[in-house]
Formats: structure tokens, sequence, C-alpha cells
């Protein structure tokens, strides 16, 4: 195999405890994230960029784009990475999908991206509110994409079933990191459900597109990553985003093992693409959402 990244090297923390120079950008000008802001205010709309505290969120806000998260704002899995807050979730709103959708149509948007927190407590895990929201924006706006991020609904076939029977462009579900981290990082989500997860949209419904993401700099190893991207492949995941994990606030339980270099995120996305992967996006800044029109073509 050609030489790869030494992941597993030992952490570099920049002097006094900063971001290395590479995690550090302006702000974007212009005023496109007030737009956004007030118009989500206005349509009583979360996203996962303010939830999850996405360094990315002035700007795509000012790009006038963002990642809706439906089914409340309260998660009911205590994943050690997040920052969404943990315990009695809200009710489901009925009119949420129709809010949703508006919120596209005055957006804009060609790629409607749509995810959630985690919802043990309902029978279907929220998959029957998913399809509703993917149908709210076909009805709403015909010519757009539509990308749902889901969590893994406890592996049930029917809650799988219901999502991709709403016909997304694209089926995302992020495998976060490496097996032998899900017990710190994942807290009650299973590695091999996520695979299955993926592999029964995959093999329901081929012509949608699977996309996975992980979040590297976690304490992951090189071969670690590498048995992951191929299990991928071997369920034909099609898209594979990579990015810099970033722990959203000083006391969160999961502390930054090392700060990946751009030049290394590079390496790791020549090296997916050889593997397989119709798609690799790669970097220190890179979400499973961030750019995600540019990684699959709208409809039409």
């Amino acid at each position: 195999m050609p030489s790869l990244p030494v992941l597993d090297s030992p952490p570099k923390p920049a002097s006094g405890g900063r971001l290395p120079a590479w995690l550090k950008r302006p702000l974007p000008a212009g005023g496109g994230g007030s737009f956004t802001r007030e118009l989500l205010d206005d349509l009583r709309l979360e996203t996962v960029c303010e939830e999850a505290r996405c360094p990315n969120r002035p700007e795509c806000w000012s790009r006038r784009t963002a990642t809706f998260m439906v089914l409340g704002n309260v998660c009911t899995r205590p994943c050690g990475f997040c920052s969404v807050p943990k315990g009695e979730p809200l009710h489901v709103e009925a009119d949420e999908p129709a809010r949703l959708a508006e919120a596209a149509a005055r957006l804009g948007l060609k790629h409607v991206v749509i995810t959630s927190v985690t919802r043990d407590d309902l029978p279907d895990g929220g998959a029957g509110h998913f399809a509703a929201c993917v149908r709210a924006v076909r009805g709403r706006l015909p010519g757009a994409a539509v990308e749902v991020l889901t969590p893994d609904f406890l592996g049930e076939p029917v809650a799988i079933d219901a999502v991709v029977a709403a016909e997304p462009e694209v089926f995302n579900h992020n495998i976060e990191t490496v097996p032998r981290l899900y017990r710190v990082a994942r807290g009650r989500a299973t590695y091999r459900r996520s695979l299955d997860l993926l592999d029964r949209v995959k093999r329901t419904a081929p012509h949608i597109v699977t996309k996975a993401g992980l979040m590297l700099g976690v304490g992951e190893t090189t071969d670690e990553l590498f048995d992951v991207l191929a299990d991928l492949r071997a369920v034909r995941c099609d898209v594979l985003t990579l990015g810099q994990y970033l722990a959203p606030t000083y006391k969160h339980s999961i502390p930054v093992a090392r700060y990946v270099p751009p030049e290394e995120f590079d390496d790791l996305a020549a090296q997916a693409r050889l593997m397989g992967f119709r798609q690799v996006v790669a970097g220190p800044f890179v979400r499973s959402s961030y750019h995600a029109d540019e990684m699959v073509p709208a409809r039409g």
C-alpha cells in the first residue's frame, strides 16, 4: 500500500493550546447570515448548524443555506462528541414538514439537507416524519434534490424502508469514528448497525446515493480508518466525507487527540478515491452536509 498519513502519531497541540493556523479563517462579509437567521426564527425551525456549534455556520448562512434539524432539539442519546442537548425529547410538530419546505423555498435551495436528533422514544424513530419532510419539500420545490442525514432508527427495517420510499436523492448516515471508539463517542449506537443501514438502503434502492462521514482526530489509527473505508465500500457507499473533530465546548468528554493537517486530508481523499468512492470530500472544516449541493448534482 502507498505511504499513508500517520494518524496515530503523537498529538501535536498548538502552542499555548490554541488552534493551528489552518483552523482559523475570517468571518464572511455580507448580510446573508442575518436573512437566514431571521427566516429560521420566523418559521420556528432548528438547524444542526446552530445546535451542533458547526464552525461553518457563518459561511453557510451567508450563502443562505442551512441543514434543517427536525423532531426537536433534544436527543435521546448521550454521544460524547455532540453538543445537541440530551434529555426528555419534545413532542413532534405535525406542521414542521410544511414549515421546512417553506423555508427551503424562501432560501431558493436546489439541494435541501434534512437531519434530526435521535428519537429512540418514537415507535419508528421518527422515520415517518423524515418521509413527510421529503414529500413536503418535493411538493414545494419539485426541482430540488433532497438529502436526508438520519439516525440509525435502531436498525428497524420498516423505519429505514419508510424513508427510502420517500425517494430522497441522497441517504446519508454518518459512521463518525472507528469501532474501537464507539463506546466513548457514540453511546448506544453500534458500528455494525450503521453499516447495515447503509447496506439496506443500497440494496433496496440502488439508484439512491448513499453517503457517510467520519471525524478524524478522535484517536483513530490509520489501519482502523482504512478498515472502516473498506467496510463502507463493501456496502457500496458512494460518497465519503472526512473532517476534523473539534470539541464543541471545553467541557466535552472527548478531547481532540490530534489536529490533522490539510495535506494529510488530501492524501486520505486520494486513497479513498482509489478505493472506489464516487465522491470524496476531505478537509479540516468538512462536515457531512458542508457544500452538500456540490457533492451530488441536483435533480433535473
